[in-house]
């Protein structure tokens, strides 16, 4: 019993430095976009105003996947072909349209969600 707990003893105590690790990482990324920001303040009001416009493609988008789902699930479900042809005709397109609003996001995000302390949100 005694080692059941020292051993749950030594795996809190990990769990505790990998918190402490990725909250450093966290904000000094955090940091990073925040000195980028100050220095590119019209790029970033242009990075969140195409993110903006790139969500509502990307909505567009998504509409027109889940429709395609909708329409065509009994022939995607039987089919291997079908399937991977569905995957290959939306699947990297919509990876790629993911990944830049991701960094459009970021790098257009409110100055006040990236000042963070402590790994929380201050309030705007």
């Amino acid at each position: 019993m005694r080692e059941m707990l020292a051993a749950q003893d030594r795996q809190n105590e990990l769990l505790e430095e990998l918190v402490v690790q990725i909250g450093s990482h966290h904000r000094q990324r955090m940091a990073e976009l925040s000195v980028w920001q100050q220095a590119n303040p019209e790029l970033a009001h242009f990075c969140r105003r195409a993110a903006d416009k790139l969500g509502k493609i990307q909505t567009d988008y998504l509409t027109s996947i889940t429709e395609e789902i909708e329409y065509g699930f009994e022939t995607l479900r039987g089919g291997e072909y079908v399937l991977s042809e569905f995957v290959d005709r939306f699947g990297p397109r919509f990876a790629h349209l993911n990944g830049l609003l991701h960094v459009l996001s970021q790098l257009g995000s409110p100055s006040d969600v990236t000042d963070q302390s402590a790994g929380t949100r201050s309030a705007k």
